[in-house]
């Protein structure tokens, strides 16, 4: 059943009708002028930003022939990143991410087919500046291929989209590693870990169906994207490899950081039971001296003589002097 997530944003279409000749842009663009564009143009690309409209998504799926099992899939926003084939066209699923917010990401379907290209945002904010600007371009590649060069456009566009987030992970690391190791902020470095670390299982959960998804599409089993942009896939699919490897990195490196700040931690502590014991321990011939002489016995010779006190404390300062240096000499100091 065609239901959209409660608190979908009605549905916003943007148009680009291209071709060798020239192109065609249009925003808020109707369902009644899509079949215009189409016969005059040779490939078009719908974005539509937002799926709370049923009726759109229903009047797209009858004019483009979307099957009625990927428009359910648009629809419902917890699809896993994939890739199927059904018959005249392709759909494919991923996560893309969040311009505005890059710690999180948000659901994108693209339908290829026969000289047309949709994609089904969540809500308006992308990451295809650059392809549109490769459009608008004519001088360029883009005009002159057809359909599935522009899949893979938008496909590479998102994949790498996950770059700057991944290396902005990196840096984070990279500040708490300086942190433990300068002993700064320690407090802070336990919540900050945990903060990176979910942030690369995010990360790891959006692209590692992505994987699995741009591997069906380097081994063509898929009808609508041709010979030509098979070698362009395959770089796609090298670049989600190699977000995986990265993530892969950052995750042992938080591991690593993790277990070097218990051992700072504890490092510390044993520097401080290691003070309090030399402390405890210099005093432990003073508490007995001090014992000794408070026990105020009648018949204590040192208790009358003017030097007693004077040389029980030469005596204390003695020792502790003694202590210290031997202390010093063993390397505890």
């Amino acid at each position: 059943m065609l239901q959209p997530e409660p608190g979908a944003m009605p549905a916003a279409m943007w148009a680009f009708a291209y071709g060798p000749d020239g192109i065609v842009e249009r925003k808020a663009i109707t369902l009644a002028e899509i079949p215009a564009l189409r016969a005059k143009w040779p490939c078009l690309w719908l974005d539509i930003a937002g799926f709370g409209d049923v009726e759109t998504l229903r009047g797209l799926g009858e004019m483009f022939g979307l099957h009625r099992l990927a428009l359910e899939d648009v629809a419902n926003l917890q699809q896993r990143a994939k890739a199927e084939d059904y018959g005249d066209h392709e759909f494919l699923v991923l996560r893309m991410v969040d311009p505005e917010n890059q710690q999180e990401t948000e659901q994108l379907g693209l339908f290829v087919g026969k000289n047309f290209v949709l994609t089904f945002q969540e809500r308006p904010g992308d990451c295809f500046g650059l392809v549109r600007n490769r459009l608008q371009d004519p001088s360029g590649q883009m005009r002159k291929r057809g359909s599935d060069y522009l899949a893979y456009a938008l496909l590479d566009a998102v994949v790498d989209a996950y770059f700057p987030v991944v290396e902005k992970t990196d840096l984070r690391l990279a500040e708490i590693e300086e942190n433990v190791l300068a002993g700064r902020a320690l407090d802070r470095v336990v919540p900050e870990l945990h903060s990176v670390r979910r942030c690369m299982l995010a990360l790891r959960r959006a692209i590692w169906p992505l994987r699995e998804a741009t591997s069906t599409l380097v081994r063509g089993e898929v009808k609508h994207f041709s010979a030509e942009v098979w070698p362009y896939l395959r770089d796609v699919h090298d670049h989600v490899v190699q977000l995986l490897d990265l993530l892969e990195n950052s995750h042992e490196m938080s591991s690593s950081l993790m277990d070097l700040h218990l051992s700072t931690a504890n490092n510390r502590l044993n520097e401080v039971i290691k003070l309090l014991t030399i402390i405890s321990t210099i005093f432990i011939p003073l508490t007995f001296l001090v014992g000794v002489y408070g026990m105020n016995f009648k018949h204590m010779p040192e208790l009358e003589y003017w030097w007693g006190y004077p040389a029980c404390l030469a005596l204390m300062v003695a020792i502790v002097l003694m202590m210290l240096r031997w202390f010093r000499k063993r390397g505890w100091l």
